[in-house]
């Protein structure tokens, strides 16, 4: 395991993978398990399984925890109670692909967010990248048909899957101020304890309005997928990535999403991909790949 610490690219493609898994269970469940439901006992048993590593260490650090507050409360309410709360949210309306597709467009939303929030400074093939993203993300939504754009139906799936990206964007420039010191499963922990926190009220509106989750085999091994993989795990692999090649190119690795998501649709969801999105994720990685040519500025 500490060998596997030591490989961010490969830490950063299994998540990657996690996540992609994470987006097909959510549109695959839809039914039985109700968005703020999944994201609220997603990290409640995902924290039982961070406590146990967090512990030894908290002791010894919750003075740095009560210091630092600010800003794990706010990777916490972003990085755990916002970005996959959103995401499942999409999911009640759209495709897992076409969520992934639009996923895809997280690498351009941090450098747009680092240029505002770290000062980077953007070159102008930079800018002729980002656009060409934001064009991809527009041939997704409009299923390939500029016409759809005057006959506008709106798909409040898209809405929710771009809020989600500009959330983990803003997560993943945050970790820029993550504390220096501190144990990795006791940021985890503490980011965890915020975002149940902001979860709570979410959920407990969600039951107030008749949504439950349906309790069956499917439902429940969901669940606790959701928590290991790409909750403890994928956040623990993701994070320890960004630490080590910056948070610009990690995000990066969020362009195998697509692929990994399509080939677990057509397998679980019997879900197509169609040839707009390969049009459309063929802009955004284009644009991604003008954006990142240059060294990461952390």
């Amino acid at each position: 395991m500490r060998r596997l610490f030591d490989l961010p690219y490969l830490l950063l493609t299994l998540t990657t993978l996690f996540w992609s898994g994470n987006m097909v269970i959510g549109r695959g469940i839809r039914a039985d398990v109700p968005p703020f439901g999944l994201a609220f006992w997603r990290w409640t048993l995902a924290l039982c399984l961070i406590l146990p590593f967090a512990w030894p260490h908290l002791r010894t650090q919750w003075p740095l925890v009560k210091r630092h507050w600010r800003p794990i409360v706010l990777l916490g309410a972003l990085g755990v109670g916002g970005y996959n709360t959103f995401a499942y949210l999409a999911l009640q309306y759209t495709t897992a692909i076409n969520a992934t597709m639009i996923n895809s467009l997280i690498p351009v939303a941090t450098l747009l967010l680092a240029v505002l929030l770290l000062r980077r400074r953007l070159q102008r093939f930079e800018v002729f990248g980002v656009v060409l993203s934001l064009i991809g993300v527009s041939v997704i939504v409009t299923h390939g048909n500029p016409a759809m754009i005057l006959d506008w139906q709106f798909n409040p799936g898209d809405f929710w899957m771009l809020i989600a990206v500009t959330v983990w964007g803003l997560y993943t420039v945050g970790l820029h101020w993550r504390p220096g010191g501190m144990h990795p499963m006791v940021l985890l922990a503490a980011m965890t304890v915020v975002g149940i926190t902001v979860l709570a009220p979410a959920w407990a509106w969600e039951l107030s309005q008749g949504r439950h989750i349906v309790l069956h085999t499917g439902s429940l091994t969901a669940i606790v997928y959701t928590a290991i993989f790409p909750g403890f795990l994928g956040y623990v692999f993701y994070n320890r990535g960004v630490a080590m090649v910056g948070p610009s190119r990690a995000a990066l690795f969020i362009h195998l999403m697509p692929v990994f998501a399509t080939v677990l649709s057509v397998i679980f969801l019997d879900e197509l991909p169609a040839l707009y999105h390969g049009a459309g994720i063929a802009l955004i990685l284009s644009g991604i790949w003008l954006t990142t040519r240059h060294p990461e500025v952390r």
